[in-house]
C-alpha cells in the first residue's frame, strides 16, 4: 500500500459524496482555554453519529461494487467507526457486522445498534476486535471497513480540513487526535497539499502512543497494552499507511496524560458547553498543557467525537477537577480538643475555600495520644488558592501533611 493511493481529488470526491450525509462542523473560538494564545475549535463532536469517523466510512461504502455490498460488510472499532459504518450501512441497505472490544463504553455498542448493525463484543482491546473481524471476513465473504488503513477511509476523514481550510484560511496549525491515524493522515495530507507551511501536530494518550513511538523508531512498532480513558485512541499498532502519511506530512506528535484529558473535557464543558469523549479532548489537552507551541500560531483543536460513556462522566470531571485546582484534599494533624475543627473551618472560610467532606480520626498506634487527623475535601478556584489556604493554614500553627 503506497501514499499515492490517497490524493486531493479523492478528498473533493469524498466531499461531494458526503454533501447530503455528514454536516459541515462550526469551527470555534476558544479564548480561555490558553490565555494568550488564538485557539479555535472544530466541532467533530457535533457531527452525525457523535464523530468523524461517518465522513470516512460512508465514503469507503460509497465506492463499493454491487457486489460487494450483496455480501455485506464488516468491521472493527472502538465505537466510533462502528457507528459510522452501522449508519452507512443502513443508508444503503447494506448487511453491517461490527465487532467492538468489550470495554467499547455501552453507550456506544447500544447507538451502534440503533443503526441496525449486527454487534460481536470481542474480548480485549480494538486490536483484538480487529482479529475477530478479519476471521469473519475470510469464513462469510464480507467486505472488509477498515477504520483508518484505506485510502478511501482516509480521503474521507480529508474532508474536514477541506472545511478548515474554508473556515479558516489564515490557519497556522492544527492540532489533531491520533489512533490509528487516519483523521491525522486525511487532514495533514490535504492541508499540507492546499498549504505546505501549515503546522500538522498529532496528540496520542500516554497510555497508548502507538504512532508516536513509531515515528520516533522510524519503523512501525506494536505496544504490548494501552490503557487510557481515551478509548476511541487505544490503539496498539498504526496502519502502514497512516504511518506512510504520518511520518511525511506530520510535523510532532505529542501526548498527554488522562489526567490532563480530564481536564480538557471539563475546560470545554464549562466554558464552551462542549461535551467531548477523552479522544476528542486530546487536542485541547496539549494546548491547554503546553505540549505544543502556539506561541504567534493561529491554531485549531479538533474536537474528533463527542460520544462519552455518561457513566464515567462525573469520575472524568472529578479526575478533571484535581487537575486543574478546582478541588483539593487536605490533611491536618491535630490536637484533639474543642474549637479546633472550628479554627481550621475558619481560616478556609476565610480564604473563601468550601469543604465539601471532613474525615475525622484518632492518631494510631505510636503517635501522641491526644493527637488526631483531620482530612478535608475542598472547593477551590485554582492553585495559587490552594496555596493560599495551606499557607493561612500553616501560619495559624496547624501541620500538614
Amino acid at each position: 500500500m503506497s501514499e499515492q493511493q490517497v490524493t486531493l481529488d479523492n478528498v473533493y470526491r469524498a466531499r461531494f459524496a458526503l454533501k447530503d450525509v455528514a454536516i459541515q462542523t462550526d469551527v470555534l473560538r476558544a479564548p480561555k482555554l490558553v490565555p494568550g494564545a488564538d485557539i479555535w475549535l472544530k466541532t467533530e463532536n457535533l457531527q452525525i453519529t457523535g464523530s468523524f469517523k461517518v465522513r470516512g466510512a460512508y465514503y469507503k461504502m460509497s465506492r463499493l461494487s454491487d457486489e460487494e455490498k450483496k455480501r455485506g460488510v464488516i468491521a472493527c472499532s472502538a465505537g466510533n467507526h462502528a457507528q459510522g459504518v452501522a449508519l452507512a450501512a443502513q443508508k444503503n441497505g447494506i448487511k453491517a457486522v461490527i465487532c467492538l472490544p468489550d470495554s467499547a463504553p455501552i453507550s456506544k455498542v447500544e447507538a451502534t445498534k440503533s443503526y441496525g448493525a449486527e454487534i460481536c463484543l470481542v474480548e480485549g482491546v480494538y486490536d483484538d476486535a480487529y482479529q475477530r473481524a478479519l476471521s469473519l471476513r475470510d469464513s462469510e465473504g464480507y467486505t472488509f471497513i477498515h477504520p483508518f488503513n484505506d485510502p478511501d477511509v482516509i480521503a474521507g476523514q480529508g474532508t474536514v480540513a477541506l472545511e478548515l481550510a474554508e473556515q479558516i484560511p489564515d490557519m497556522d496549525a492544527v492540532i489533531v487526535p491520533v489512533g490509528g491515524g487516519g483523521l491525522i493522515s486525511g487532514v495533514a495530507f490535504t492541508l499540507k497539499s492546499l498549504n505546505p507551511n501549515i503546522k500538522i501536530y498529532g496528540v496520542q494518550a500516554s497510555g497508548a502512543p502507538s504512532m508516536q513511538k513509531s515515528i520516533h523508531d522510524r519503523q512501525i512498532e506494536k505496544l504490548d497494552s494501552v490503557f487510557t480513558i481515551a478509548d476511541g485512541i487505544a490503539v496498539k499498532e498504526p496502519g502502514t499507511l497512516t504511518y506512510e502519511l504520518c511520518q511525511k506530512y506530520v510535523d510532532e506528535i505529542v501526548t498527554v496524560s488522562d489526567d490532563e484529558i480530564s481536564a480538557a473535557i471539563l475546560a470545554l464543558m464549562e466554558q464552551h458547553k462542549l461535551v467531548t469523549e477523552g479522544a476528542g479532548a486530546v487536542a485541547v489537552a496539549a494546548a491547554m498543557f503546553g505540549k505544543v507551541d502556539l506561541k504567534g500560531k493561529k491554531t485549531v483543536c479538533l474536537l474528533s467525537g463527542g460520544n462519552i460513556d455518561v457513566t464515567i462522566l462525573s469520575r472524568v470531571i472529578t479526575r478533571g477537577l484535581l487537575m486543574s485546582g478546582r478541588n483539593c484534599q487536605l490533611k491536618i494533624e491535630l490536637v484533639d480538643k474543642p474549637g479546633q475543627l472550628m479554627n481550621v473551618s475558619r481560616i478556609i472560610a476565610e480564604q473563601g475555600g468550601n469543604v465539601t467532606a471532613v474525615y475525622h480520626e484518632h492518631s494510631g498506634a505510636g503517635a501522641d495520644v491526644n493527637g488526631c487527623y483531620l482530612r478535608l475535601t475542598l472547593e477551590t478556584r485554582n492553585f495559587e488558592h490552594i496555596a493560599q489556604i495551606r499557607k493561612a493554614l500553616t501560619d495559624s500553627g496547624f501541620r500538614l501533611l
